[in-house]
Order: structure tokens, then C-alpha cells, then sequence
């Protein structure tokens, strides 16, 4: 059998239900998803575009593909992708996760949102959808995401989320949207860590641990027990000094007993200096963890990772922002696909080059995307 038809992730999609009226079938699901993923790692990113790379790929898909009607068109596949239950098209897509990926204990997990800025509608008042993601730092990929309607809906998406998340003795970053009490309990309940940024959502509680970190700062944390971490990176003029500080004596800290798990309080100091210029930046944090700055440095650090390995890519190598699909589920469920085509490219390690070249690579070359839809 062709090893492209056996490639892993084919099976977890199978499941899949077709939302189509029977009797009007011409073309296969599963036909249909593979071209798409093979168009949009290739560098496909509209439907057209999908279906002229099925056009001119179509003798080489035939050899692991049904194809018993040709190459759906443009508007098959925007309609069955907007059709597609986006519940199940994610789910099969963690299930698929779950299977070639183990998220080692202590990895850091940092969950954001992004919002997907071309699918807003101005004549119909809709807003653009909002996709909040977790992104394992070690691993390098996207484990899951959910959609909301507006970036405020994060509160109530993330536990979602996290329900459909193995995490367990994992360290899970979330920004300051998502601190809050009943999320930093769903991740004590699914034995993980958390270290979750403050800022005027929960005004009284940052107040209380900034007043308290520039206190303890002024008198050399005397008597309190503290750790410290720095680290000292520089480039092209440059210097970036990051001061990480963790304190576990925190009985004092107004509402602790309402935050499960809650350990120690952390303050993230960035220095940066170019020339003349100094930037100083703080920032201020709850945390389950230790009171080991070096560790919480690390996991507050590779929280950033989302932004730079997963939003930046996908609005440069995957033009993400410039998409218009707005109808059904299609912007969700092409947002599914883009993290699966980045997942495998990421995957893919015989060619060290951006997210972009290596598309572009995989639509040059057949013998390429075989090895990229092989990636385990």
C-alpha cells in the first residue's frame, strides 16, 4: 500500500461525520480533507487555490486517493469546510495529536488567543473569530484550540480548552485574560502547574503584588523568602537583561484561599538597553510552582513562544490574517488545517528553512510533501 495512504493521521479523521445530503455525494470526505491539507501545505490558502493545486496534482493524488469524480471544485470544498462539524473536525485533529505526540512532565504549555482579523463581516455586524491555542514549547506545536466569538469569550473558552487537553504535570501559561479563579482550578484538578500573568482584571491582586515586589526590592528581600534568576542576552548592540524573582511567604496576600494551588507570587523584570536608551519592563504573576525563579523564568520566557512559533507564523508563512472565509464553520475549520500543515512541516526535519520556503518546497516537490505527510 502507497506509505502516503498509511501515513498516521489519515485514520483519526475517519470518523469523521459527513454533513452532506445523501444522494448528492459525488466526492469522498476523506478525499476531500486530504487534498485540502496537501493544498495548504503546499502553500495554498483560499479555495481556488485549493482546487487548481488538486488540478494540476491530480495523477499524483490518484495514486493513494479515490477520486472517483475528479477534483472537487472551489465551491465543494468551501461549502463541505463550512458544513463540517468544527467540534469533531477538532477533535480529530487532538486525536490524531494525542497519538504521534507525548507531552513530556514539566514541558510548559502556553495557552493565547489570536484573532483572525479578515474573517470580521462588516455588512452583517459579525465579529472575527477568535481561535485561543495551546502550544506545547518543547515539542513545537499546536496541541488544540477552540473558537469564540470575541476575545472577551476567553474566559470561557480556555476551560473548554483544557478539558480536551492532556496535561498533566505540565506547567500551563496563560496572559492575564485568563487568570481566573475557576481556570486556575481546572489545572490543579488535571495535576498541572500554573503560572498565570496579573493585570487589571484582577486590579486588586496585581496592586497587592506590585506594592510588594517594589517593597521587597527597595529592602533586598530581607527576611522573605525569595529566589532570583537572570539572564543576559545581547545582539546587534543590544543587551536584554531579565531579572525573575519568586516569593513563597505570601499568607499575607489578600484572597489567596481562593486561588487553588497557589504557591508563590513572581515579578518578570526586562531591561532592555540599545545605545543610550533603556526600556524597563515589569510584569507580575501568580504561580502553583516552587519557589524556583529559575524555573518560573523559564516557563514565563517560553510562554512567548505562541506569539513568535505559532501567530507570527501563521500570519507570515500562512497569510492567516488576509483570509476571508466568514460563512458556516469554513474559517474555524481552515484555521484546523493550517495548525495540522504546521505541525507537519515543523515536523519535517531534512530541510532547515522558514515556514514559508518549506511550503513552497512541498508544492515544487511531490517526493517533499510525501515526506512531510509522513512526519511522525
Amino acid at each position: 500500500m502507497n506509505k502516503i495512504a498509511e501515513a498516521s493521521i489519515w485514520p483519526h479523521f475517519e470518523t469523521l461525520t459527513d454533513p452532506r445530503q445523501k444522494g448528492k455525494i459525488e466526492h469522498i470526505l476523506q478525499d476531500i480533507i486530504i487534498i485540502a491539507l496537501c493544498a495548504v501545505i503546499s502553500g495554498a490558502n483560499t479555495w481556488p487555490e485549493i482546487y487548481e493545486y488538486g488540478m494540476a496534482k491530480q495523477t499524483w493524488l490518484a495514486a493513494f486517493l479515490h477520486l472517483p469524480n475528479g477534483i472537487p471544485s472551489s465551491d465543494t470544498f468551501r461549502r463541505v469546510f463550512m458544513l463540517i462539524d468544527k467540534d469533531q473536525f477538532e477533535s480529530c485533529f487532538i486525536s490524531w495529536i494525542n497519538t504521534v505526540e507525548t507531552v513530556t512532565e514539566g514541558q510548559v504549555i502556553a495557552i493565547d488567543g489570536k484573532t483572525n482579523r479578515g474573517t470580521r463581516d462588516k455588512t452583517s455586524g459579525k465579529s472575527p473569530i477568535h481561535v485561543v491555542s495551546a502550544w506545547a514549547s518543547e515539542n513545537r506545536i499546536t496541541l488544540g484550540q477552540v473558537k469564540t466569538e470575541e476575545k472577551s469569550n476567553e474566559i470561557t473558552a480556555i476551560p473548554e480548552l483544557l478539558n480536551l487537553l492532556e496535561i498533566k504535570g505540565c506547567i500551563v501559561t496563560i496572559d492575564a485574560m485568563g487568570c481566573q479563579k475557576a481556570i486556575a482550578k481546572k489545572i490543579i484538578d488535571k495535576n498541572a502547574d500554573y503560572v498565570l500573568a496579573l493585570k487589571g482584571n484582577q486590579a486588586n491582586l496585581h496592586e497587592d503584588v506590585e506594592l510588594f515586589f517594589n517593597d521587597a526590592l527597595v529592602n533586598g528581600f530581607k527576611d522573605i523568602k525569595s529566589d532570583c534568576y537572570e539572564t543576559i542576552d545581547g545582539d546587534h548592540g543590544r543587551i536584554v537583561i531579565r531579572r525573575y524573582y519568586t516569593v513563597s511567604d505570601i499568607d499575607w496576600l489578600a484572597g489567596k484561599e481562593n486561588w487553588k494551588g497557589i504557591n508563590i507570587i513572581g515579578m518578570a523584570i526586562s531591561e532592555n538597553q540599545m545605545g543610550d536608551k533603556v526600556k524597563v519592563e515589569s510584569r507580575f504573576y501568580i504561580s502553583s510552582m516552587e519557589n524556583d525563579a529559575k524555573e518560573f523564568g523559564v516557563a514565563v520566557r517560553n510562554h512567548w513562544g505562541i506569539e513568535n512559533s505559532v501567530h507570527w507564523v501563521l500570519d507570515v508563512g500562512f497569510r492567516e490574517d488576509e483570509s476571508r472565509k466568514r460563512k458556516g464553520n469554513s474559517a474555524f475549520n481552515f484555521s484546523i488545517l493550517r495548525h495540522i500543515a504546521m505541525n507537519l512541516l515543523r515536523k519535517e526535519k531534512t530541510i532547515i528553512r522558514g515556514m514559508r520556503t518549506k511550503r513552497m518546497k512541498a508544492g515544487w516537490s511531490d517526493a517533499y510533501l510525501a515526506k512531510v505527510l509522513t512526519a511522525v
